[in-house]
């Protein structure tokens, strides 16, 4: 690394509606260097990171790219300028193909597909990268995808690289990859910026950390003069190092009714003869890696999916058999399920915080309402904004404009709107900073002190240890363990999964 500045930030100021999303931030970024970008949710760092883009402009302020004043207005304009953005939800055409997708915007030098995909065979395999120049784009899994997006980076001869949570949907094999591929980015010269909320991917990956609070820099140092107790210092002010999985159970709350069971449910190809229970008043957490069949099974209850025609078990709803087809008799028996996937299936993000927790409570009745009422809407709005602490300009506010912590906050309150007696959380925390995890899991154990039977599915084994009475660990369709929260160990756990 040189040390040469490659992209300045000074006094960097954008203001929405009066109100700054960053103000007077000054930030560096080193040539050949990878730049951690840590923060709650709200604290600037998807703005900050899209001015550098060029998806939003500053109010205020000074940037400089190369020594040279630059402002781009779109993200051709920065692109033009050497600076590319690999979003969270990736950018790529899903019906073309990876070769098409890598040369889109530059048909004129490329007319014929044959030639195309030799350029782009070519090039992928100097990268190192495993994926055929031919494949639809849509098929591809989340890794793969990224892969296409980095190239297309790099071939566009990229000397910046911005990251916005790579590594959200990854696998764990899929990170270690990426971490390669990163690595390997930086050995070509490429600055790397990457926003993640997993601090332990800040500390094992990045050469700085820069954390942000409030729109504003805390501090930038080199990664080896952080811990994780100083960065979570830095972005909430307080230390939560002691409220985040550091404490292990010592008491459980005992089982009320038995208020789901599941008797040999079967959708294939993911669940298979799957029996399980769920009580009132319990947190149980259910555990397993990629296609255990954890998310199909809930989602099978709630009526999201359908399980088989034939033989397909039994779903028994407070001593009740049901087979809900669609979600909304679900929804009106009482069951909430809140999805892992909240920017496709949570919310509508162009409405208003307020409209969209207004219609998870219409959802809730048989016809929606013949009138719908304005004047509720914003009440209910205004209710739930208040009672999960969404931060937000107003109720008003569209979904879209929130950070992935405050979105979720959205999500989960159009669902508890509907007051149900079993709710359903998968991976409720994905994407979501500290500050807000430790909010999520206190409303997730205020909901099982008041009674209510609560699901957590999640891949993060410390989040499961520290939510759960009990926990259901799933292998290959079907729940295969089970243990009290007093007797489980992250080894148990973990055996039974692989085993």
């Amino acid at each position: 690394m040189s040390g040469e500045d490659i992209l300045t930030l000074s006094r960097a100021t954008k203001l929405y509606g009066g109100n700054p999303a960053i103000e007077n931030v000054d930030f560096t970024l080193r040539r050949g260097e990878i730049h951690g970008l840590v923060g709650e949710n709200g604290a600037g760092k998807s703005t900050l990171t899209k001015v550098m883009a060029g998806v939003v402009t500053l109010t205020s302020g000074v940037m400089t790219i190369d020594g040279s004043e630059a402002s781009p207005k779109t993200p051709l304009e920065a692109r033009h300028l050497g600076v590319a953005m690999v979003f969270q939800e990736n950018s790529l055409v899903p019906t073309m193909t990876v070769g098409q997708n890598l040369f889109l915007g530059q048909e004129r030098f490329y007319n014929r597909l044959r030639g195309v995909y030799i350029a782009a065979q070519q090039f992928l395999q100097s990268l190192n990268f495993d994926v055929p120049p031919t494949t639809i784009v849509g098929t591809l899994g989340a890794a793969k995808k990224q892969m296409v997006e980095i190239a297309r980076a790099v071939l566009h001869r990229a000397k910046i690289i911005i990251f916005d949570e790579p590594t959200a949907t990854l696998t764990p094999e899929e990170k270690k990859y990426f971490f390669d591929l990163v690595r390997d980015l930086r050995k070509r010269g490429v600055s790397v910026v990457f926003i993640s909320h997993a601090l332990e991917e800040a500390l094992t990956l990045a050469d700085r950390i820069t954390v942000l609070r409030d729109g504003r820099n805390v501090v930038t140092d080199d990664a080896a003069k952080f811990d994780r107790a100083r960065i979570v210092r830095a972005m909430v002010g307080r230390d939560l190092s002691h409220t985040l999985y550091g404490v292990r159970k010592t008491a459980v709350r005992k089982a009320g009714a038995r208020v789901l069971v599941v008797q040999n449910l079967k959708m294939a190809p993911a669940v298979k003869n799957n029996s399980l229970s769920v009580f009132a008043g319990q947190i149980t957490g259910v555990f397993g890696l990629v296609g255990a069949g954890r998310t199909e099974t809930f989602k099978v209850v709630a009526g999201v999916l359908k399980r088989d025609f034939f033989h397909g078990g039994e779903i028994i709803l407070n001593d009740r058999p049901v087979r809900f087809r669609v979600p909304a008799p679900g929804v009106r028996a009482g069951i909430a399920y809140i999805t892992e996937d909240r920017k496709v299936e949570g919310f509508f993000e162009t409405a208003s915080i307020a409209w969209n927790i207004y219609l998870g409570l219409l959802a809730k009745f048989p016809r929606g309402r013949a009138l719908l009422s304005k004047r509720e809407g914003m009440e209910v709005g205004a209710k739930w904004t208040e009672k999960l602490k969404v931060r937000a300009i107003s109720n008003q506010a569209r979904v879209v404009e929130l950070s992935g912590g405050n979105q979720q906050k959205v999500v989960i309150a159009k669902s508890l709107v509907q007051e149900p007696k079993l709710v359903i959380f998968d991976e409720p925390t994905r994407g979501v900073d500290v500050g807000a995890i430790v909010e999520i899991h206190e409303l997730i154990n205020r909901l099982a002190d008041e009674g209510t039977a609560v699901v957590v599915i999640s891949s993060y084994l410390p989040e499961i240890m520290a939510l759960s009475d009990r926990i259901l660990v799933s292998r290959q369709g079907k729940v295969v363990e089970e243990f009290s929260a007093l007797e489980a160990t992250e080894e148990k756990i973990m055996y039974a999964a692989i085993h």
